[in-house]
């Protein structure tokens, strides 16, 4: 009787401890998340970016350019997701950035999607002295002091959170390979309007609250250019998505920041695209104030819509470079190389996928990771990680155009990223 009891004592033991164990593991795995947003606006005139034809420095400012910050953590993994409202990473600079923070905050590479929403009127960040304009090297090493002090205030700022996903759609984007035959009858297609080819109009909204339902962040992931001003325009702004995020966080008040993520738009731009300037004729709504405004109006419509938030308590990354073949003019230009790198980044928060992609990656490659996504949410973010240039499915390389002729990729290469992203995904 006694040797049964002293089992049945052991064996109460052994549950109680392995309750706690649980209990703890579970403490652990609370899902946590910071924010931060930072002013980003140049102070001086500087070379903008987007346009080889625009040769002189910004003029003015007209919205305040921002880095936003939206920061996880849970059972010890983090990912720390980046907005910046400038146009990408070119020249070395992703890497410049990138290990600044990954050095500063112990950061696995994995772990970070450093972003840009690739407005065309903001500063050209550079870190080369002998070709970029002193102001613009000036910005970038500031940009880099910047980003620090964003992500540990991001970082400083955990709290427990709560995370809910909700689907709109926008018409904001149109595909701009437009076809055009001309007086011979030969074909071509250039860039301008072309609304019945391929665009996604899917606006994906993340609202992330605190623990006693305060809204934190808003997270938005849209497919398209921002590129309503063209070249003719020197007033520094976020243009279509820099102007969404900012009528979003003045309609859900102070605190609240809403980094958006420009999705797979390679072949998408606004709507009205290229304009010269922000026209000031009275009674006037300048084109891009008014489909900023309309995309920021869907993403507030679909935040306060969600009305299911839960606690995710698992965070998993990776992040790989790709060696993607190259076209043969391409091989030849770089004495014999047939490939070129292409990162891809990738995450899962829950049931919800972030797919980073590094370089400017046209709409049906984004589609192709959508429709092959493991998870019942995914984003695609270009201008992650990297800056590689346009990136075009096979079928497209028949028709040509400038996104085809930029790209130095073979036409093979699109199928790879699909596939590796799906992957990646999937073993996650």
């Amino acid at each position: 009787m006694r040797m049964h009891c002293r089992i049945l004592f052991v064996t109460l033991l052994v549950c109680l401890s392995l309750g706690s164990v649980a209990w703890c593991a579970d403490e652990v795995a609370v899902l946590r998340a910071g924010t931060a947003r930072v002013d980003i606006t140049p102070e001086k005139p500087v070379q903008m970016a987007g346009y080889a034809s625009r040769k002189d420095l910004s003029t003015c400012v007209h919205d305040p350019l921002s880095t936003r910050v939206l920061a996880f953590e849970a059972d010890g993994k983090r990912l720390v997701l980046i907005s910046m409202d400038i146009i990408g990473f070119y020249e070395g600079t992703a890497e410049y950035l990138r290990e600044a923070l990954l050095a500063e905050y112990n950061l696995k590479p994995s772990e970070l999607f450093l972003c840009a929403i690739h407005t065309h009127s903001a500063p050209s960040p550079t870190i080369n002295k002998d070709r970029g304009h002193p102001n613009n090297v000036e910005y970038t090493e500031k940009l880099r002091g910047d980003l620090i002090e964003a992500v540990g205030q991001a970082l400083g700022r955990m709290q427990p959170a709560e995370v809910g996903v909700g689907v709109g759609s926008c018409p904001v984007g149109s595909n701009r390979r437009e076809l055009r035959i001309d007086k011979a009858g030969e074909s071509s297609i250039v860039l301008g309007r072309n609304p019945k080819g391929p665009t996604d109009k899917e606006v994906l909204v993340m609202k992330v609250n605190g623990p006693d339902g305060t809204p934190l962040a808003v997270a938005f992931d849209y497919a398209t250019h921002a590129t309503c001003l063209g070249p003719g325009n020197y007033a520094i702004s976020g243009d279509v998505l820099g102007l969404a995020e900012q009528f979003v966080e003045r309609i859900l008040g102070i605190g609240v920041i809403a980094p958006a993520f420009a999705g797979a738009s390679g072949n998408i731009d606004p709507w009205f695209r290229v304009l010269p300037e922000f026209n000031t004729e009275p009674g006037w709504v300048p084109e891009p104030v008014l489909l900023g405004t309309f995309l920021g109006t869907e993403v507030v419509h679909i935040y306060r819509a969600i009305g299911t938030t839960a606690t995710p308590s698992r965070i998993a990354t990776a992040l790989v470079v790709l060696d993607l073949p190259t076209k043969p003019s391409d091989s030849l230009a770089q004495g014999g190389a047939s490939t070129r790198p292409f990162v891809v980044t990738v995450a899962r928060l829950g049931d919800v996928a972030f797919v980073g992609l590094g370089g400017e990656v046209l709409t049906e490659i984004g589609l192709a990771i959508k429709a092959g996504s493991p998870c019942k949410h995914t984003f695609i973010i270009t201008h992650c990680n990297g800056a590689a240039g346009y990136l075009a499915p096979a079928e497209l390389h028949v028709e040509g155009g400038y996104e085809v002729r930029s790209s130095r990729f073979a036409p093979q290469a699109a199928a790879v990223v699909v596939r590796e992203s799906i992957r990646l995904l999937h073993d996650l």
